[in-house]
């Protein structure tokens, strides 16, 4: 019942649309911007400008701070202003920790979404106006998507992939758990051989799906001893690509190993999330093909750290203390090769909110301020389809607008400090 309470609550908070005025116009919201970062890594910093924003829409940036009649006037005049972060990589409906296990059974689709609410809320309101999530429960997610395109509910925009297509008994089916439980709540999307692999992305197309996920390799947080390296068959790879792609759908994959990402990019695959064991061959495959690498070091960091404290099972433990310290130099070494990075977080593993801290891992494994930057804005709005509606602050696009007090580009750490959020025309946070 409180959940419920307080998820209700959080609906009640969604603000309302903006009214037209007498004319029929929107109303038009000036925001005084000290810095614009516009376009990170495109653009040079730009000083003292007007961002005018009507309805959902920014409408024009001009130099100086004007104040046309009847605006309503935002000062942040002292700040460094941003696009709105794009994280790639969330599972926006759950967070691991003690318990995880037992609550995936003991818990429905409407416990998910009310979750996912909440959890929609925080991440919002650490700067990240859009993110893009990867194997929840497709009823949940589809419904948050919704309700957040419709202004009913307080969140990011969502870019939604459902269940992960996946091996039987691979990363995204059930694990370590009787017959009986792995014959009830096996995953409706697990596969074996090419036709069956096309079925199941096909399933999730007619399901919703924006984006096709698949498990390439085994996982840390799955409960069995199969490893990370490769788990679907070449010809089965090729078929989900395949029918992903007729269908308008790039395929993500979930890939550790060297084996799985190789023979994933290989395919035809677009993108891979983690990389953990990429190679200079894997390098290769992603200039090639132009495929996108999402590297969650913020999940390697967090699972490392929780290998000893007690819930993981052996298998879960065992993987985590090898797999998780070797996302950084991973980052490095596909940076230093020229692989195209987008920003993604895996938050979900991580705590929902602070998802920003993968920026100062950027950093540490070699990128500048404004490259990570990037990865969340520019990067990220081509890797999710979104490039002519966000991930920039221009005329015509979304009015998804973030702010911090210092510089980001002298200290990446003000990131995790937001103080203003806009999205889509809306401000749902302004601690100036």
């Amino acid at each position: 019942m409180n959940r419920t309470i307080a998820a209700l609550g959080a609906l009640t908070l969604a603000a309302a649309p903006a009214f037209a005025d007498h004319h029929g116009e929107a109303p038009l919201t000036v925001i005084h911007a000290g810095h614009l970062i516009a376009a990170p890594g495109e653009e040079r910093v730009r000083e003292g400008v007007s961002i005018l924003v009507r309805g959902d829409e920014i409408e024009a940036i001009e130099n100086g701070f004007v104040t046309p009649d009847g605006a309503e006037i935002v000062d942040l005049s002292n700040a460094w202003v941003m696009p709105g972060f794009i994280d790639a990589h969330v599972h926006i409906t759950n967070q691991q920790g003690a318990g995880r296990r037992i609550s995936a059974f003991t818990e429905g689709t409407a416990d998910r979404t009310i979750d996912g609410v909440m959890y929609a809320g925080r991440t919002l309101m650490a700067g990240f106006t859009t993110v893009q999530d990867v194997g929840g429960d497709i009823e949940a997610v589809r419904a948050l998507r919704d309700g957040v395109e419709t202004g009913d509910i307080i969140g990011p925009r969502l870019r939604i992939a459902g269940g992960a297509v996946t091996p039987t008994g691979g990363h995204g089916d059930a694990n370590g758990w009787s017959v009986e439980v792995l014959r009830a709540n096996g995953s409706p999307y697990a596969c074996n051989g090419a036709d069956d692999c096309a079925r199941a992305v096909r399933q999730l197309v007619q399901e919703g799906a924006d984006v096709i996920k698949i498990t390439a390799t085994g996982g840390v947080l799955s409960s069995t001893g199969a490893g990370v390296e490769q788990q679907f068959f070449q010809e089965e790879l090729e078929a989900i690509v395949g029918a992903a792609h007729m269908m308008g759908r790039r395929v993500t994959a979930h890939a550790h190993g060297v084996t799985g990402i190789n023979a994933f990019l290989r395919a035809g695959g677009d993108s891979v999330e983690h990389g953990t064991y990429l190679d200079r061959e894997s390098i290769g495959l992603f200039r090639d093909n132009d495929a996108v690498l999402v590297p969650t070091v913020m999940a390697g960091e967090w699972v490392a750290n929780q290998a000893d404290a007690g819930w993981m099972t052996p298998f879960q433990a065992a993987k985590a203390r090898v797999v998780g310290p070797q996302m950084i130099e991973m980052v490095r070494r596909a940076h230093e090769g020229g692989v195209t990075i987008a920003f993604g977080t895996d938050s979900g593993v991580s705590a929902h909110g602070d998802n920003a801290r993968e920026f100062l891992l950027y950093t540490q494994a070699g990128m500048t301020e404004m490259e990570a930057l990037a990865t969340a804005t520019t990067i990220g709005a081509r890797h999710v389809r979104l490039e002519d509606e966000i991930g920039r602050i221009a005329p015509g696009f979304a009015a998804d607008i973030v702010a911090t007090n210092g510089d980001p580009l002298s200290d990446i750490e003000e990131l995790m400090d937001i103080d203003f959020v806009m999205a889509r025309g809306v401000v749902h946070k302004n601690e100036e």
